[in-house]
């Protein structure tokens, strides 16, 4: 504690500091939940199996409960599902779990091999085989392949799917870890080449490593052949920075290294480091979201910006020459400015040529910006699908003009295929319909939210619905961190839901990124309650519609989504029917001392300064109130989960529970933030949550 106060005070942050912890140490001893908190305690595991027990009970022990498991496990370890592919050198690489391979296999093929209908796939590495020689439960977190020869890469695999990961050498061509190659211990952070013989490394080095958000403070330099307490500190950020990293871009031409240091979600600086170690920041604001592609800068505002005598409009995306701005210029190409109803879904690079994907009210339009003399130049994208939620990535960016197409919607598989910019698209895979869609249809509506904003949202109904109330609905939403929701294709949406002649709901609710930054800034911190009443508001127009009653309206949501369903639970019990709380966030007042919770006080605040003023208006283990009268609820989340404690469900379970309301609890063991390890966990809490919410809004 001592360095940590030591850092505050060289801040002029000493006594925040003081009183933030003497306000923690209250609210634990507050609680009578605190016990919760503890992750792997025996006491508290026990607890867990006896709410895990009853649960299991109530919901899973139908024929219906282990017919819909069955399905959506079926649809998870499907062989027919499109299997997505990274180009690494020569081959086409793809991460695959089925039903054989329940952890996965990393395996690859060809190009010529991937056009067929049943690819013939080599064998990279089998986690299954991998877990079963250690006696361990790795899950795959991905592989860092080094550049231009790809023979050797950094693995990096999590136990159980937490957070935390190892990362370790793997050589490509004897497909064998390497024993005395690059090891990364297990912790949050990362492992990255800079050259054959030498990566960068951030990661848990010991006492004061570490962000109070809990993710690497410095990032090292280290050597093959060296242990890594040998290795040299590249740069070392402050104990109340989010994460701190460096990595390095190995475009043939363009060799460069880079550090970043990020203070907060949408608040970061980038630094490029010279061959002589000196960094020097790319000098633009904190929230513009920075990248380099060959010689090109490109700048994503999040806040209007003037520069070079001129101001560009928040949402836009700017491009200038890297080594120009470096020295001083400030000339910018405007490549894409938003309007009221449009923003930036993503761009891609391929090697000449940029793709825009742009959303307007929610739907993708493709088109495609050429640099020349004459500055750049605007074309469309030859074979655009014209329905659905559209993807696009470049194939091999250094290479070719080839990109990835993919398009799908709530009712339509999606569907994978190989583009060349300014040809018609190759179709190379199609999902199957995991469910019968054609009784369907999707229409898009608005709500008016309390301050008269007109929020978007999906309804994917039977064509024939009656408009009588009479219809269980489910509601999703989210709201946060600027995460769009697009339609897309669900398996376990289609059986667990819309077969049974279900209304599937989805919206679109301020805090998303669905009109660009200022959707998402319209729900920060003091004016988080704007999402809550847009939620409301879509809830109250499915009612109004006659699509649904309260009695027959579930919602569902997880991890900042699953605060969403807290804030309905406490302020809108009387809007559903049943609520699903998944992964969720609920005691605002601990949260940022909890796991990763710190990270996240630029989207809610902090809640040991004068923030808990409003903070405490949405912390929906504050605003229970036990003569209040609820809808049926439903907690899950995960005992591995190392990003959003689950202490935040237990506790608020034990406190509904205590005041005897209608709840049931579930909290898989393992499985990470995603709330499943495997395809078996996954299904499972799938038809958990659905047989759950089924068997209220049909009562």
């Amino acid at each position: 504690m001592s360095k940590l106060v030591h850092a505050c005070l060289a801040a002029g942050l000493a006594a925040a500091a003081v009183s933030g912890h003497a306000q923690e140490q209250n609210a634990v001893a507050n609680d009578p939940y605190a016990w919760l908190e503890e992750v792997e305690g025996q006491k508290q595991l026990d607890w867990v199996r006896a709410q895990n027990a009853k649960a299991e009970a109530e919901i899973a022990s139908t024929p219906a409960f282990k017919d819909l498991e069955a399905s959506i496990l079926a649809i998870l370890d499907s062989d027919a599902k499109i299997p997505g592919v990274q180009k690494i050198g020569a081959y086409y690489y793809n991460f695959w779990k089925d039903k054989q391979h329940e952890r996965g296999l990393w395996r690859r093929t060809t190009l010529e091999e991937y056009r067929k209908p049943q690819p013939q796939w080599e064998t990279v590495l089998d986690l299954d085989a991998l877990n079963k020689v250690e006696g361990k439960n790795w899950v795959w977190h991905g592989a860092d392949c080094r550049k231009p020869d790809y023979t050797r890469c950094l693995i990096a695999l999590s136990r159980g799917g937490a957070d935390a990961d190892e990362t370790r050498e793997f050589d490509l061509t004897t497909k064998t870890f390497l024993k005395d190659g690059f090891y990364r211990p297990e912790a949050k952070g990362g492992l990255g080449w800079k050259d054959a013989d030498t990566v960068y490394v951030f990661t848990d080095f010991g006492d004061g490593s570490m962000t109070t958000s809990g993710y690497p403070r410095i990032v090292k330099e280290w050597k093959r052949g060296t242990p890594l307490s040998a290795a040299t500190v590249v740069y070392e950020g402050k104990p109340d920075d989010m994460y701190i990293a460096a990595f390095h871009d190995d475009t043939p031409g363009f060799q460069r290294d880079f550090v970043s240091r990020t203070l907060a979600f949408y608040n970061d600086e980038l630094f490029l480091r010279g061959a002589d170690g000196k960094l020097v920041k790319i000098d633009v604001p904190n929230s513009v979201n920075k990248g380099a592609f060959r010689e090109w800068l490109t700048l994503e505002l999040r806040e209007p910006w003037t520069a070079g005598g001129k101001t560009y409009k928040a949402g836009s995306l700017l491009v200038a020459k890297l080594d120009d701005f470096m020295a001083g210029k400030r000339e910018f190409d405007v490549l894409f400015e938003p309007t009221d109803r449009t923003s930036l879904a993503s761009f891609t690079f391929t090697r000449h040529h940029l793709v825009l994907n742009v959303l307007e009210d929610v739907k993708n339009k493709l088109s495609v910006l050429t640099p020349g003399e004459g500055g750049w130049k605007k074309s469309e994208f030859v074979g655009a699908p014209a329905f659905g939620t559209l993807g696009v990535s470049a194939v091999d960016a250094d290479e070719s003009d080839a990109v990835w197409l993919t398009a799908t919607d709530y009712l339509t598989p999606t569907t994978l295929s190989l583009a060349d910019i300014g040809k018609q698209p190759e179709q190379l895979k199609t999902m199957p319909a995991f469910f019968d869609g054609s009784k369907d249809v999707i229409e898009q509506h608005f709500a008016t939210s309390k301050d008269g904003t007109k929020v978007p949202y999906f309804v994917v109904r039977p064509k024939d619905l009656k408009l009588d109330g009479s219809t269980p609905t489910l509601l999703y939403g989210y709201g946060g961190f600027e995460v769009s929701l697009t339609p897309a294709y669900s398996g376990g949406v289609g059986k667990g839901w819309l077969e049974k002649g279900g209304v599937y709901v989805v919206a679109n609710i301020r805090g998303g990124g669905e009109y660009g930054p200022r959707w998402h800034q319209a729900a920060l911190k003091a004016n988080r309650h704007k999402a809550y009443e847009d939620f409301a508001a879509v809830a109250q127009d499915l009612v109004a519609r006659k699509i649904t009653t309260a009695k027959r309206l579930g919602t569902q949501g997880g991890s900042n989504g699953g605060l969403l369903m807290g804030n309905m639970l406490t302020q809108y019990p009387e809007l559903f029917g049943a609520v699903v709380v998944q992964v969720p966030l609920l005691d605002m007042k601990r949260y940022s001392h909890l796991l990763a919770g710190a990270s996240w006080m630029a989207e809610y605040g902090n809640p040991d300064t004068a923030d808990w003023d409003y903070i405490k208006t949405f912390s929906p283990y504050h605003l229970f109130d036990p003569a209040k009268t609820y809808p049926a609820t439903l907690f899950t989340t995960s005992t591995r989960d190392d990003r959003v404690h689950p202490g935040h469900a237990r506790k608020m379970m034990a406190k509904m529970l205590e005041a005897n309301k209608d709840v049931r609890y579930y909290e898989n063991i393992e499985g990470g933030h995603g709330g499943a390890a495997n395809n078996a966990q996954a299904a499972h809490m799938s038809a958990l949550a659905y047989t759950f919410l089924w068997q209220q809004l049909t009562k």
